[in-house]
């Protein structure tokens, strides 16, 4: 169930740095908020921190100062039992993969549905349907090992896409795959959108950037987060 409506908040970030170690602040400053139901580019050169921004947002890391609200919850004062719920409204794309080797892609994909309960008749329509889309048909029961790097990017997009997350974070998610395959994979963020789902894909790709009209966009340079129109 949805608790942001349209124009409310699914995330703000205030005054947020973040440091690793003693090291110097990799993020300064950083304010921003995405609206319900909004599309973002984040766009930044590799090593500018995009990375470590989404981190913060799927809380894999805490800030060292400032505040992340997240669904309407100060994540500072959320008790830890609490956050893996708040992690599930998320869907995340990492430049990894992280997908489970001993895993078919089928099964990869289905494990968020089969997490929260879904019907494995559910699952079993679902989940092929998905992979089909992404151009995957003939790979169901393949192992991650067996497949390229453009294939495990589409299988983790999938598995990020397939229980229509109230959040999407999208790590380069088109930096393994041709031309043709990233527009299609951001006409599939694009439907989901539609559908109701925040979403904010990190790239480098100004090109692919050009060709969706998703304003303003997030640019990072120096570690601070400015909107460009």
């Amino acid at each position: 169930m949805r608790h942001q409506s349209p124009g409310e908040n699914v995330i703000r970030l205030e005054a947020v740095g973040l440091r690793y170690g003693l090291g110097p602040e990799v993020l300064q400053d950083i304010n921003f908020s995405l609206p319900a139901g909004s599309f973002h580019f984040l766009t930044g050169a590799s090593g500018a921190g995009k990375s470590s921004l989404l981190r913060l947002m799927f809380l894999g890391l805490r800030p060292s100062r400032g505040r992340v609200i997240l669904f309407d919850r100060d994540i500072a004062q959320t008790r830890r039992y609490e956050l893996p719920a708040l992690r599930r409204r998320i869907g995340v794309v990492f430049q990894d993969f992280r997908l489970l080797d001993h895993l078919s892609a089928l099964d990869n994909v289905a494990l968020p549905l089969r997490v929260r309960g879904v019907k494995e008749s559910e699952v079993q329509r679902h989940v092929p349907e998905l992979l089909a889309w992404v151009g995957l048909a003939e790979q169901l029961h393949a192992r991650p090992p067996t497949l390229s790097g453009g294939q495990k990017q589409r299988v983790a997009i999938a598995r990020a896409v397939i229980g229509r997350p109230d959040l999407l974070l999208a790590d380069e998610p088109t930096g393994n795959v041709d031309d043709h395959i990233a527009m299609r994979l951001l006409h599939l963020f694009e439907e989901l959108n539609k559908l109701g789902t925040t979403i904010l894909v990190a790239t480098h790709n100004e090109q692919l950037v050009a060709r969706f009209a998703h304003h303003p966009r997030l640019h990072i340079e120096h570690g601070l987060v400015q909107r460009l129109s």
